[in-house]
């Protein structure tokens, strides 16, 4: 099963509001932390930055790639993004793009 087949959705700034995340690459220091916290949405690559993950469990290595943020997984998601030594990860409601948690929330 792929992160995207659990339920998309995160509760931050309102119930059941679709979020989604990204990696300012730019930023990250190549700790491992998101992968450690979230197998399924991060991953390390050849290059020692990390990176989202697809739907099919690919790496997404576009600058400003997002993937959707599983709500079984929000809360591990949240401390990936808490806990980064970069603050490079982002997650943002999709709906108006407004950053919930990372180095730009409100």
């Amino acid at each position: 099963m792929t992160v995207q087949q659990d339920a998309p959705t995160g509760g931050a700034g309102g119930a059941g509001e679709p979020l989604e995340v990204w990696i300012d690459q730019d930023l990250c220091t190549g700790d491992g932390i998101c992968a450690q916290y979230a197998p399924e949405v991060f991953e390390l690559d050849i290059d020692g930055l990390a990176y989202v993950k697809s739907a099919d469990d690919e790496l997404l290595q576009e600058v400003g790639a997002t993937t959707p943020v599983p709500l079984p997984l929000l809360q591990d998601v949240v401390d990936s993004a808490k806990e980064c030594p970069g603050d490079c990860i982002h997650v943002r409601r999709v709906s108006d793009g407004v950053e919930v948690f990372g180095p730009d929330a409100e």
